[in-house]
């Protein structure tokens, strides 16, 4: 067909094209758009819908000639229904003399501006709809030509052309600010060791990208709960430090099934904790988990984005969310190697401390102590007054005394059985004594099997925590009676000691109880220790680590 545009508006439309290839910015790329259609037209108002994935509704609305109290006034932008909704479902070029006559016309706001005369312009990306141009008003109440059409629909082509390239160049932007906070938070992992700076540093960078309103991460703590290690954004700072039940809670959920999970409503879903999602007045969510080789260590949540009309995130936004958790993953499990391994080297320390002590007491004090006992014996006998005899008598008893001190307490720090015959025998040992000396009655019952050798490392830690449990029942129980179990079930050794006695509440016990001590030498050895106890009901603590 013969183009019936007009060489003067032509060239005004080259112009016009060259004016949007040098916006990048595709949000004002979209308003010049509009301000441009409305001035090669003559159209008083001008409107640019953005057409969602589905292709069945809008989820941008553009305007331009319309302030803002006529905005306000209207509502709500439109979805695509009455003539808007025609060019989503029939993408060519709408020309209407009078758009109130038209029986599509339907769902006008009450307080909308009059509008009479309509043109409605596609805009093609590589076939598919991007958008459409919507024109209404020609100046002097006449109506749209077939050469505002063909213009309109020339300019559309080209502004298809500039909005893959601000497209383009918003990809590329984010790509390389992508590129650049990874590669800041890899340089942190190499050269930080501290966890909270480098959780820190994952979360805001992650806010920035996704443009959420708050982004946190939340890490395992004991059996049951989960404690927020980092957060940024709008309230996702004061979270960190709280805790929240697992079981009660998407991020334990997701921590459960290793799988990443995106919520368009937070309020329809079940498996969220309410209780911090009505504080915080979340609308909708991205958790991902923070995997380790075969361990999952945490999630990483994300909420409301902010650029999107209706806080939505997109599955780019999820996979970025992934990459970013991986990076938080790496920085928690190198921690927590970090850790072990120098709990480990204490933990061994204190041993070959214990063991020196305890030889020292045992070979110089004791052996001391055994030579003043033999020279009183002496002294005594060559005395003939009865009072000194009596004195010296008084001074060898005291030694005695002291000797047998001197004895328990090197058992206590480093006992002899434990390295000469092994955890059995060495328990069987204490636990004898224990009673002896505290007339408490123990049952002590050990079936390990025909293997009874454990390694060294998980003998002693069970030996300590058996010793420091007796210890916590003598101080605070007011028990009767003690048992200790050890056995062996499916490539692990149970250890399990309880008393009828006085009961506590374990996530309230003090430090004097030594159970973060408890859980710290069963972490090393990858095992689990769950303690139930109640007002009058005694105490089980049980210990479970790999055979």
């Amino acid at each position: 067909m013969e183009s019936v545009v007009s060489s003067g508006r032509l060239r005004a439309l080259v112009a016009a094209g060259m004016a949007l290839t040098s916006e990048l910015s595709l949000d004002a790329l979209l308003q010049r758009l509009l301000e441009v259609a409305a001035d090669l037209t003559g159209a008083r108002y001008a409107a640019l819908g953005v057409v969602a994935a589905s292709g069945l509704r809008l989820e941008q609305f553009h305007t331009f000639g319309i302030d803002a109290a006529a905005r306000a006034a209207i509502g709500a932008p439109p979805e695509g229904r009455g003539i808007l909704g025609v060019l989503l479902h029939q993408p060519h070029p709408l020309r209407l003399g009078d758009l109130t006559a038209d029986p599509r016309s339907v769902g006008v706001p009450p307080d909308h501006p009059p509008m009479r005369t309509f043109l409605g312009v596609p805009i093609l990306l590589r076939g598919a709809t991007f958008g459409n141009i919507y024109l209404t008003e020609k100046a002097g109440g006449s109506e749209f030509t077939a050469e505002d059409e063909e213009l309109v629909t020339l300019f559309a082509a080209q502004a298809a052309v500039a909005i893959e390239n601000a497209r383009l160049y918003d990809a590329a932007t984010r790509w390389s600010e992508r590129v650049e906070s990874l590669n800041e938070i890899g340089v942190a992992l190499a050269a930080e060791t501290d966890l909270e700076t480098l959780l820190d540093l994952v979360v805001r960078r992650l806010r920035q990208l996704l443009d959420a309103r708050f982004v946190t991460i939340v890490l395992p703590s004991g059996e049951d709960e989960l404690r927020f290690a980092a957060g940024a954004g709008d309230g996702g700072s004061e979270l960190v430090g709280q805790t929240m039940r697992r079981a009660d809670s998407k991020s334990g959920r997701v921590l459960d099934s290793r799988q990443s999970e995106r919520v368009d409503s937070v309020v329809d879903d079940p498996d969220v904790n309410y209780g911090v999602t009505r504080r915080l007045a979340t609308r909708t969510g991205l958790w991902v988990p923070l995997i380790a080789g075969d361990r999952t260590i945490g999630v990483l949540a994300a909420h409301d984005k902010l650029g999107a009309p209706d806080a939505r995130f997109t599955d780019d936004d999820l996979r970025l969310a992934e990459v970013f958790a991986g990076r938080a993953a790496v920085a928690v499990d190198l921690s927590e190697r970090v850790a072990r391994d120098t709990l480990r080297r204490v933990v061994a320390a204190q041993e070959t401390e214990r063991h020196r002590l305890a030889r020292e007491l045992h070979d110089e004090t004791g052996q001391s102590l055994t030579s003043i006992l033999l020279g009183l014996r002496s002294l005594e006998d060559t005395l003939t007054s009865g009072e000194s005899r009596a004195a010296v008598a008084s001074l060898r008893a005291l030694t005695v005394e002291t000797l047998r001190d001197v004895r328990r307490l090197a058992v206590e720090l480093r006992p002899k059985a434990l390295d000469d015959f092994g955890l059995v025998p060495a328990l069987e040992r204490l636990t004898e004594l224990w009673a002896s000396s505290t007339g408490i009655a123990v049952d002590f019952q050990a079936s390990l099997g025909g293997a009874d050798a454990l390694p060294d490392e998980t003998g002693t830690a069970l030996y300590r925590i058996v010793q420091e449990s007796l210890t916590n029942i003598l101080k605070h129980a007011q028990a009767a009676h003690v048992s200790v179990v050890l056995t062996r079930k499916s490539g692990a050794v149970v250890t399990v000691i309880e008393d009828d006695g006085r009961g506590f509440d374990p996530r309230a016990a003090s430090d004097g109880f030594g159970i973060e001590g408890m859980r710290e030498r069963v972490a090393l050895l990858g095992g689990r220790l769950q303690i139930e106890s109640g007002g009058s009901t005694g105490t089980a603590i049980v210990v479970e680590v790999p055979a």
